[in-house]
């Protein structure tokens, strides 16, 4: 019987996108590599825990969600996080960013000094530019000054980054205009916490990074894992949880948070072959890789 992986997900390291599995090996993924690798036959989806403890409950989850968790575990995670505003006292410098997805998609947010741009790669953002550094809580107002005044959005879904990214502007220059403007205004605007210092415009591009130069645009994506189901394809893209893979009928996009809670197999020679649903139509314009490698 093939030994069954589980993977703990998708980091991103100096050198690109890294899956990582439980026990601390990881996989690097390089553009052309193929990957490849099966759900366990007769499987079930468990929860993945919270803050590095397993659920106690063992609780199966849906296949269709991305947090693997069960709702207990779900708010024990939020709930020490500096996303639902408990950890006011946090000492750590942090930083705001604008980050954008495509035309019409900007959002302001904010990350630990100490992780550098790891958390715009992680979501996915094609070009970003710091705005500004202080403590935890004057990062926080920046934002929601942000979000009040300029109606600059904080949270952007995956499923619109993703039908932006095969029609994005050809330039560099292009994709970091609408920054530029959001960044000019933001930082003309009154109310700034004294204790925040403000950033001059340096956009970051990652079109290169992720691949999405020249890479043939997604028709599909993939809607759950299931039992028995493979995803086998050539990695011509990734960026934030998602690999483009390039598969028989065309590419296809997989949020690697569907691989968390499953037991995966090795699915070398075996065809593309779970859910996939249409890209939705956009609402608006606008480490080495060691033994893992079995699967892939």
């Amino acid at each position: 019987m093939a030994q069954t992986w589980r993977c703990s997900g998708l980091r991103w390291s100096a050198s690109g996108p890294v899956l990582a599995w439980d026990g601390g090996r990881h996989s690097a993924l390089t553009w052309g590599k193929r990957v490849a690798f099966a759900v366990a036959e007769g499987g079930v989806r468990t929860c993945v825990g919270a803050r590095g403890h397993a659920c106690p409950l063992g609780a199966v989850v849906p296949g269709r969600g991305t947090g693997a968790r069960c709702e207990e575990c779900a708010w024990l995670d939020r709930a020490h996080s500096v996303a639902a505003d408990t950890l006011a006292d946090d000492p750590r410098p942090y930083r705001v960013y604008l980050a954008w997805f495509g035309p019409g998609m900007v959002k302001v947010g904010i990350t630990g000094v100490a992780r550098g741009p790891a958390r715009l790669l992680e979501q996915g953002a094609v070009c970003f530019s710091w705005l500004g550094a202080g403590p935890l809580m004057a990062a926080r107002r920046t934002e929601e000054l942000l979000r009040a005044a300029l109606r600059v959005a904080d949270r952007i879904p995956y499923a619109d980054k993703r039908v932006v990214r095969a029609a994005l502007p050809g330039t560099g220059a292009e994709r970091a205009a609408e920054l530029a403007e959001v960044h000019g205004r933001a930082v003309a605007l009154a109310g700034w916490p004294e204790s925040l210092d403000r950033e001059v415009f340096r956009p970051v591009d990652h079109v290169e990074v992720f691949g999405l130069a020249g890479a043939p645009a997604a028709f599909g994506e993939v809607s759950e894992l299931v039992p028995g189901g493979v995803v086998s394809g050539e990695l011509v893209a990734a960026a934030g949880p998602d690999l483009h893979l390039a598969t028989k009928g065309g590419v296809v996009v997989l949020d690697t948070r569907f691989l968390l809670g499953w037991g995966l197999v090795p699915a070398e020679g075996r065809n593309f072959d779970v859910p996939v649903k249409a890209l939705k139509a956009l609402r608006g314009a606008g480490e080495g890789v060691g033994v893992q490698d079995g699967l892939f």
